[in-house]
């Protein structure tokens, strides 16, 4: 948190998560819509995170890590 009390975006950190929560999926030949469904969330949020949309909170990066059988690390690596 800034200290105006607002928070900043990571443009880089958010878009190598992104790029990263793709990869992987397709690496374990996954759709949005499977990774989805695993989560238990809705499939357009997957997109969002994949698009750098959104800005997923650490819960779900361990999550989405464990469904992909990989290292939360894993996902914030360049």
């Amino acid at each position: 948190m800034l200290k105006d009390g607002k928070h900043r975006r990571n443009e880089r950190g958010i878009s190598i998560l992104a790029s990263n929560i793709k990869k992987y999926r397709k690496e374990q030949h996954l759709t949005i819509q499977e990774l989805a469904n695993k989560l238990d969330v809705d499939y357009s949020q997957i997109g969002r995170m994949e698009r750098g949309i959104v800005n997923p909170n650490v819960s779900i990066i361990f999550d989405i890590a464990e469904v992909l059988q990989i290292k939360a690390s894993q996902l914030l690596e360049e």
